[in-house]
């Protein structure tokens, strides 16, 4: 299960960015990340706050699985892509419901947004190694 110093660095950084968010969603932008909880699901406060700190814990976890959870960094690579597909619809939900966070406020970035879940989905699977061909995982 090698990957190159170039994935592993790419790894450990987007781990890194992981533990930040899940810092956020408990702490200083608990009520930016509130804008994403997806407008379907029941709306009542604690739901979403909820919500909120459930998906801090979840991506606490995967920052730190990512950068120190090596020898599992193929299924954790995999679990953390699974989640960033689950998490999508929040992102659909800021959107189509004109909610402005993180300095998202127009149609335009909100919209430009969209685009950078499949760059995350991406770099979880190839940082992790999950693109290498079995024979090169062994």
């Amino acid at each position: 299960m090698k990957t190159s110093l170039f994935q592993n660095i790419m790894r450990i950084l987007l781990g890194s960015f992981m533990l930040l968010a899940g810092i956020g969603h408990l702490t200083f932008q608990r009520t930016e990340f509130l804008a994403q909880v997806p407008r379907w699901l029941p709306d009542s406060p604690g739901f979403m706050d909820f919500v909120v700190v459930s998906s801090g814990v979840v991506e606490i976890f995967f920052g730190l699985a990512m950068i120190f959870w090596v020898k599992q960094k193929i299924k954790v690579g995999i679990a953390l892509a699974i989640f960033y597909v689950l998490v999508f619809p929040g992102n659909i939900s800021q959107y189509t419901n004109e909610i402005d966070a993180f300095g998202l406020d127009t149609d335009l970035k909100r919209l430009i947004r969209l685009f950078f879940q499949p760059v995350l989905i991406l770099w979880a699977l190839w940082s992790t190694g999950v693109f290498r061909r079995k024979s090169e995982r062994e």
